[in-house]
């Protein structure tokens, strides 16, 4: 017999692929193909754990790298995934509502365009090379000798830095009517403000 909890993930994984399914497309995006949207499954049914639950992810070893980045959301990094593979993706994307967070996107980073896209219909974006610190903080800067070791702003430690990435998010939690793929997404406009 399944727990009320497993009942619940299973729900609201049920629940978001029929509203995910239903929404509708732009012009911007071209159909999913069967493997995708068996790939999106995948990575939804991986992910499921951390929907509503930002603490888990943390537990699991993801740290915030972002504030919230407007249509975009608050970056959690897992430094320990590798690779692409749609059921470990190394970043979660969430917003927040007061204390509530909610998992929108998954994504990964390259340091350039793959030369083959590791999933079809890939639409990339970009993200300048920045200092992060450990508060989510960030600092655009083209060398990590212009990082400072603390925040001016919010005194917090510096983390890392990284050269100029390609992204690629997918939005799998949330729906995007610019596309699974699209960097940005209109509909995150009202977490803009938290």
């Amino acid at each position: 017999m399944m727990s009320r909890k497993a009942g619940i993930v299973v729900s609201v994984v049920l629940a978001g692929l029929l509203v995910w399914m239903s929404f509708p497309v732009a012009e911007a995006q071209t159909t999913v193909s069967r493997e995708v949207t068996a790939q999106i499954a995948q990575a939804r049914l991986a992910t499921a754990k951390y929907a509503m639950d930002v603490e888990r992810a943390k537990a699991d070893g993801y740290m915030i790298i972002t504030q919230m980045i407007p249509n975009m959301g608050y970056h959690f990094l897992n430094p320990k995934a590798a690779g692409f593979d749609v059921t470990k993706p190394p970043i979660l994307v969430y917003v927040r509502r007061g204390n509530n967070w909610q998992l929108v996107a998954i994504e990964w980073v390259y340091p350039k365009r793959p030369a083959k896209a590791p999933i079809r219909g890939a639409r990339y974006g970009s993200f300048g090379a920045a200092c992060h610190y450990k508060d989510g903080t960030f600092i655009l800067a083209n060398a990590e000798a212009r990082c400072a070791k603390t925040n001016a702003k919010t005194g917090a430690e510096f983390n890392f830095w990284h050269p100029p990435l390609v992204t690629l998010h997918m939005w799998i939690w949330y729906p995007n009517p610019s596309g699974t793929f699209a960097e940005f997404n209109p509909l995150l406009t009202p977490f803009n403000k938290d």
